[in-house]
Order: C-alpha cells, then sequence, then structure tokens
C-alpha cells in the first residue's frame, strides 16, 4: 500500500493509499477502483476495474488475505466478478506482471537481510 514501493516492484506507475475508502490506479490508469477494506498486515479489499473491460461489465472484487506461517507468510487471493473474456489473460496477467515481481523482490529484500 506504498504507491513509490509497489510503483520499483512492479517496474510501472501506481497511486494507492495506506487508508479506506481511497481510489487508487496501477499501471498508469490501466487498473483503477477503490480500496474498500483495509487492515494492516491483514486484509486488503478493493473494487478493481481494467480500462479494457466493456464499461457494461460487472466492477470486480479483490481480496488479499494475508496469514503467518512461522517466519513466512501466505496471502491467499480472491478475485471475483471477473469478466468471462478476460478470466485467462488477467490469470496469465497476476503472475507475470504481478507475483513473478514481487517474489522477485522479496527474494532479493531477503537476501539483502541476510548479508547484513
Amino acid at each position: 500500500m506504498d504507491s513509490k514501493q509497489h510503483s520499483k516492484v512492479i517496474d510501472a506507475p501506481v497511486k494507492i493509499k495506506k487508508k479506506g475508502g481511497t481510489a487508487f490506479s496501477a499501471y498508469g490508469d490501466y487498473i483503477t477502483g477503490k480500496t474498500l477494506q483495509l487492515i494492516q498486515d491483514k486484509l486488503i479489499v478493493q473494487s478493481w476495474w481494467a480500462s479494457d473491460w466493456d464499461t457494461k461489465e460487472t466492477i470486480s472484487t479483490l481480496i488479499l488475505l494475508f496469514e503467518q506461517k512461522g517466519k513466512d507468510a501466505v496471502v491467499c487471493m480472491t478475485h471475483a466478478n471477473v469478466p468471462d473474456a478476460k478470466y485467462q489473460s488477467l490469470k496469465n496477467g497476476w503472475n507475470l506482471y504481478y507475483w513473478k515481481p514481487w517474489k522477485a523482490y522479496l527474494a532479493g529484500k531477503e537476501k539483502k537481510k541476510a548479508i547484513n
């Protein structure tokens, strides 16, 4: 929920605030929405819409639940009401443009901690 860090990790513009009820955008204005609920380190719920979706389609809901598992953390993601025609593209996009960069970033960050 930090615009500067998020932008750096995904290598694209992000505007987001650490406050529920606020608008956000990512990848410029390709993804837009509103943070509906935020519980620090535990839960993010957002309305979510991509600019290439038909404006008549339902806005989707993204839920990220963070769980501590020993020294690790698990992120459980639900993305509901995604248009059928966009499902596969969105699934691929999440993996390629979001989870892969975050995984690489966190792996690098952990290596730096171990060295220091």
